[in-house]
């Protein structure tokens, strides 16, 4: 019999991911896989399938799950790829993330939050996630090029440094704006340094901190 946190993520995915165009099987099985409970806050486990973000502590939250999925799906992933994340959080992206690629490697500023997800990352399997604590505008330049990059915070312009750091035709997903509202942008390495660009939604994410992203005092 299916458990009432399985029934629960079923209809997740079909009210809020396939029920609002999100058609990539790939990113629909991972919806399905990933126990999102296992990433929310104690004593927030009932509104872990509902749709909207929750906070997570430190002034963060998890994402509602649409926007998980349509960040996924926007990310064009073939199942070969390496993968950054900026802004690890809770590690339900990382997750999701990692039912689909190769190889994740997040990062995450914040040393609790690191811990907390590396905890749920681990008790979902996801092995193929790598985590570190750093200041995610700098990327992580040691695992660079990757095919793919998502960040998970609204930036106030798009750090040169993440650009930098994709592979000829890889992406980078991140919503650029104010603090109040950004654009959900894609970035796409065309060669050296030409890229296209794409507006894909409006959102609200929390601020990206950081050398190349809001400073720490402006996001108060």
């Amino acid at each position: 019999m299916m458990s009432d946190y399985a029934i629960a993520r079923r209809r997740m995915v079909e009210q809020q991911i396939t029920g609002r165009g999100i058609d990539d099987p790939v990113v629909i099985q991972a919806m399905l896989d990933v126990p999102r409970h296992r990433f929310v806050a104690e004593g927030m486990e009932d509104q872990a399938y509902s749709d909207f973000p929750l906070p997570i502590g430190h002034r963060q939250t998890i994402s509602q799950p649409f926007i998980v999925a349509f960040m996924t799906q926007s990310l064009l992933l073939e199942g070969d790829e390496k993968v950054l994340e900026i802004g690890t959080g809770s590690g339900y992206q990382a997750a999701v993330l990692a039912r689909i690629v190769r190889h994740v490697y997040s990062v995450e500023r914040i040393h609790d939050l690191a811990r907390q997800a590396r905890r749920a990352l681990d008790f979902c399997k996801a092995y193929n996630v790598h985590l570190k604590v750093d200041d995610g505008t700098c990327g992580w330049k040691d695992q660079a090029p990757f095919d793919a990059i998502i960040t998970t915070a609204g930036a106030p312009e798009v750090p040169l440094t993440l650009k930098e750091q994709l592979a000829p035709g890889g992406r980078l997903v991140i919503p650029v704006g104010g603090q109040g509202a950004q654009v959900l942008m894609r970035y796409t390495r065309i060669a050296g340094d030409r890229y296209r660009e794409e507006q894909l939604l409006d959102c609200r994410f929390v601020p990206l901190i950081g050398k190349h992203g809001w400073k720490e005092e402006s996001s108060l």
